[in-house]
């Protein structure tokens, strides 16, 4: 059998594995009662420089990107997610039984005609862009029809994105998500157990340097400083060759990637852009196949939906502690 098939068939079935591993995101027991008491509402919030104010527990939820929709899941109000859309991959498998109904309404971005269709009390988005004419729609214009918006405040743009993302933004997104859609206390709980799972993590001890290659060829997009990417890459004790680019994702030359010449490569393993590609591309192309980690075939692979800041970040830590362990063995 091929070198490549090999090594692809054992990154595989690690990226499995971490689709599979979530345990610390088994949804609540979905209830049959009506959502939380009104005395807990109304609740408001200050989301990427929108106020945002429920009056109670959204009924009939619309949850856009793969975050958003994991973490309605683990909360166990899935019941009330009307549409879901832009999966970014496969769910893990704790939470498949309770998103099995999920009434996916695109694969993409959905339009704002699809949306308003379902007639929707509440849309979350993992993403600002999500909320644009072309899309959803946009943020006042959804207001003003009754319909209230929430986006992951780690995808705030602007002043108010984070800077650096940390682990405590995504904690504090599962509280403040917990209050709006009535489920507090199975977010407190959530983020105890991610916590705990956090400070358990055993970082690699050696200085170990890092390429977190997202998409493209001729110029790559990678990994920034201040992003998910170099959250997840500092809690598995990865050096990030591009540490210093204060973005969350930026694109490079290949000339400054073969400069640094990274000791591993992460790679973000999509439907639309595969890890297997991205390594027929690194080991094809004569410029990128005098990486080291090409050469040696280094390579960690993660799930795109592990690698947007949401609740499964913790395992995606785990995952390169682990792959990257095996590699050195």
């Amino acid at each position: 059998m091929p070198r490549i098939v090999v090594r692809l068939a054992a990154l595989a079935a690690a990226s499995l594995l971490l689709s599979g591993c979530a345990a610390t995101v088994a949804p609540a027991a979905t209830s049959t009662d009506a959502p939380a008491a009104s005395a807990n509402y109304p609740i408001t919030v200050d989301n990427c420089g929108t106020s945002v104010t429920v009056t109670a527990a959204p009924e009939r939820i619309v949850s856009i990107k793969s975050s958003a929709t994991e973490l309605l899941l683990a909360l166990g109000v899935g019941d009330r997610i009307v549409g879901s859309a832009f999966l970014d991959g496969p769910l893990p498998e704790s939470l498949e039984t309770t998103g099995a109904d999920l009434n996916v309404i695109s694969d993409f971005l959905p339009g704002q005609e699809a949306v308003l269709a379902l007639n929707p009390d509440f849309i979350y988005g993992g993403w600002e862009s999500n909320f644009a004419a072309d899309g959803a729609g946009e943020r006042d214009a959804l207001t003003a029809l009754g319909v209230s918006t929430y986006v992951s405040p780690a995808a705030c743009k602007g002043e108010r994105m984070p800077n650096p993302l940390t682990f405590d933004t995504v904690f504090t997104e599962i509280e403040e998500t917990g209050a709006i859609f009535g489920a507090a206390p199975v977010a407190a709980d959530l983020v105890n157990a991610l916590k705990d799972e956090l400070a358990a993590l055993e970082p690699t001890s050696t200085d170990t340097s890092a390429l977190w290659y997202s998409s493209g060829t001729t110029t790559p997009y990678v990994g920034a400083g201040i992003g998910s990417p170099e959250m997840i890459m500092q809690a598995a004790g990865l050096s990030n060759i591009f540490a210093d680019v204060s973005d969350t994702w930026t694109s490079v030359g290949w000339e400054s990637v073969i400069e640094a010449n990274p000791s591993v490569i992460v790679l973000v393993d999509a439907t639309w852009n595969t890890a297997a590609s991205k390594i027929a591309h690194l080991e094809s192309d004569p410029a990128t196949q005098v990486l080291d980690a090409v050469k040696n075939q280094r390579y960690i692979i993660l799930p795109f939906a592990s690698t947007e800041a949401g609740i499964r970040n913790v395992e995606a830590a785990s995952s390169a502690i682990t792959q990257l362990a095996d590699l050195n063995e």
